[in-house]
């Protein structure tokens, strides 16, 4: 959709001075000395693992039952009883999401069979056109990661119809709080982490959260390091005026990653079945990720029920990297036939956002309603640079068997072959949602949002100037049956730029789509248990789709004429009974127009975590989280006529993770994990020609203590 000329972004000044003038325009709504209510969308989850907020799917302090979308949180006590550590175990647990973990510090997340782009922290978009996390996020210093599946482009811009994640920050406490956790498990796998929480005087608190951990690994020669710290402010500056700071500090140095990762099969065609610990890196790669982030959010009440909310954030990342990637076809007899190559790959991104808007009430017609309206610009810098070694010939060398190989190589002098790329990119916004009340059943919900995206720069020594445009629609309905069951529907578009580059070294068009949903939700057993049914339907046209013979140090796209997924999914989460609690989902999925992303992404997921507190033993609590995905494939060779010659498959598998917990005092417990209880031997992903084995059977403990 073309944008109207009237909506052009220099028309921007006039969206913001409506926002500066939002105390008169509220109290013309509503003037009165209440003190004001918070914004927040409030819902419902399974447990001590109910989470009371999910902020991500609008800005108009929606309830999760309120919003025509389908929602799911992942809670502090979720990711604290299972040890999910970082973003990728997370996901593994979220219905309908599928990690696709291609090397051990990459990974690209799927939802509705499209990558997830869309990520936020605090509710604040951070605008990217690839979702590919490199590294790991850890997860201690979130108080909770909320995933909206579906498009969400009227909250973030640019972005793709598959799923937002929001990953919530920890919070200052006017309580003074302390939690400390020490945990040992299997390939030396040490942990610690430290979060204390206390206010200075009734107006103002501060958080520190410090977590180290070191671990090796199931994989040859791989090691990890990872450091995080994070600093939280929150005060309030006047009665009207709240001031939250929050800094953060991430580094994972990594000794002999993976960069791409095993052939998958053999010159006759046959799969290839290598140990699950085989590694293709070098005793000398490695790969250092640190990450700085810095937010500040000024929060200031215009009325009882509006509040004005200014939002800025500055985030930089950098890696610095040694890698040694493997390629070719091996021979089944001898294992011989594969090419090794070295590479330096540098790459730093910097961002600075900004988010400007109003939220609140106001009558009309004998019913209250609800408004949200902002501006917001993103400034995205990134550039990345790779070095090989052409003439030394140490940068190339002829592999032995992968079954015999312990990772000596000698050092290449990487001097040769700079490329790599220097982009800038903006995106400016405006939009306007509201929810209106048509009748005590009937809600409407419509906003608007207009983006501008520039790109400017060079990558792979080919200048990239695009500009590109877009206004995204969004209109949804909520009908209340009765106080505990609702039917929903929702409608909007997508638009994503595209950094993926095709043959000719070109930025590929941006993606257009449309997205749709229609449910059900429904809170029952007194409210304990929360259900959602949700069918989908997406369709993107001009997806890039990675060409077969691509090698990850330069990879290059093709534009997928058009790619349309729809299914559904089923959520249910809540206290079944006193001492039993679940949150089970299962979700269908069908992917049409393209054949390669349609038989690398299961079609079918099953998704469960429970806990059982014993009754007769008072402390103890059990529980499980089982993931179980279908069958996948990818075809690796063709013939002339496009008949497959050479497919990879991945069958079925299900992941059992197991816990038991006891609270040896009020203040002291121990948690027991055991992870892929039954040893499952599986590939982490077909995503990419290449792949390797998830972890085996392994165990952890913990020593837990709380203030």
């Amino acid at each position: 959709m073309s944008s109207p000329t009237i909506l052009r972004l220099s028309k921007l000044s006039i969206v913001t001075s409506l926002i500066l003038s939002g105390n008169t325009f509220a109290q013309e709504l509503k003037t009165n000395n209440e003190s004001l209510e918070k914004i927040a969308v409030y819902g419902q989850h399974h447990k001590n693992y109910i989470t009371e907020d999910a902020q991500s799917a609008t800005k108009l302090g929606l309830s999760i039952k309120e919003t025509p979308q389908s929602i799911s949180v992942v809670s502090r006590a979720l990711m604290d009883d299972f040890s999910l550590d970082d973003i990728n175990s997370v996901l593994e647990s979220t219905p309908g999401v599928t990690v696709e973990q291609i090397e051990t510090d990459r990974t690209y997340f799927k939802a509705r069979g499209f990558e997830i782009t869309n990520f936020q922290v605090d509710g604040l978009g951070i605008p990217q056109s690839s979702g590919s996390i490199q590294g790991s996020l850890d997860t201690s210093i979130y108080d909770r990661v909320e995933i909206v599946r579906g498009a969400n482009g009227l909250m973030t811009g640019a972005g793709n119809p598959s799923a937002t994640v929001n990953m919530v920050l920890k919070k200052p406490t006017y309580i003074t709080q302390a939690h400390a956790s020490v945990s040992y498990g299997s390939w030396n796998n040490k942990r610690l982490e430290v979060d204390v929480s206390t206010p200075i005087n009734d107006e103002h608190a501060v958080r520190a959260v410090f977590t180290k951990h070191k671990a090796e690994s199931y994989l040859d020669r791989y090691e990890t390091d990872k450091t995080i710290g994070y600093l939280a402010y929150e005060g309030k500056l006047t009665d009207d005026t709240t001031l939250s700071l929050n800094y953060v500090n991430q580094q994972k140095d990594a000794d002999s990653p993976l960069w791409g990762a095993l052939p998958l099969y053999y010159t006759d065609g046959s799969a290839t079945d290598y140990d699950a610990s085989t590694s293709t890196a070098s005793d000398w790669s490695y790969w250092d990720n640190s990450a700085e982030q810095v937010y500040v959010t000024l929060e200031q009440n215009l009325s009882a029920t509006w509040v004005a909310t200014a939002r800025y954030a500055h985030i930089e990342n950098e890696q610095d990297s040694e890698l040694f990637y493997v390629y070719g076809t091996p021979d089944r007899e001898t294992g011989l036939g594969l090419t090794g190559y070295a590479s330096r790959y540098d790459y730093e991104d910097k961002h600075d956002l900004f988010d400007l808007y109003a939220s609140g009430k106001f009558d009309l017609f004998g019913q209250e309603h609800d408004l949200s309206f902002g501006v917001s610009q993103a400034n995205m810098d990134y550039n990345e640079q790779s070095l090989y070694d052409y003439t030394t010939g140490n940068g190339f060398p002829a592999m032995p068997s992968l079954d015999t190989w312990n990772g000596v190589a000698r050092e290449a002098t990487l001097a040769d072959g700079l490329n790599g790329s220097d982009i800038k990119n903006k995106q400016q916004s405006a939009y306007v949602s509201t929810r209106i009340k048509l009748s005590d059943p009937l809600s409407v919900l419509a906003g608007v949002r207009y983006t501008d995206w520039e790109t400017k720069g060079t990558a792979y020594g080919v200048v990239q100037t695009r500009d590109d445009s877009e206004v995204i629609p969004y209109i949804g309905a909520v009908y209340d049956f009765t106080d505990s069951l609702s039917a929903y529907a929702s409608y909007t578009e997508t638009f994503v730029p595209q950094k993926e580059l095709d043959i000719n070294a070109e930025q590929l068009a941006p993606i257009t789509g449309k997205s749709s949903e229609i449910g059900l939700k429904a809170q029952l057993l007194e409210d304990q248990v929360f259900l959602t049914l949700a069918y989908f339907d997406a369709k993107q046209e001009g997806l890039a789709v990675a060409l077969p013979d691509s090698l990850p140090s330069d990879t290059r796209y093709y534009a997928a004429d058009g790619i349309s997924s729809d299914g559904f999914e089923v959520e249910l989460s809540g206290k079944l009974t006193e001492s039993l609690s679940t949150s089970v989902s299962f979700s269908n999925l069908s992917i049409k127009g393209d054949d390669l992303v349609k038989d690398y992404t299961p079609e079918n997921q099953l998704k469960l975590a429970a806990t059982y507190q014993v009754p007769f033993f008072e402390g103890l609590t059990f529980g499980a989280n089982y993931r179980w995905q279908g069958s996948v494939s990818r075809v690796q060779v063709f013939d002339a006529t496009g008949t497959a010659l050479v497919t990879t498959n991945q069958g079925a598998y299900g992941i059992l993770d197991l816990m038991a917990n006891y609270k040896i005092t009020q203040n002291v417990g121990v948690t027991f994990n055991v992870n892929n209880t039954t040893d499952e031997k599986y590939l982490h992903s077909l995503f990419w020609a290449q792949g390797y084995y998830g972890a085996p059977r392994n165990y952890a403990l913990s020593v837990n203590w709380q203030l």
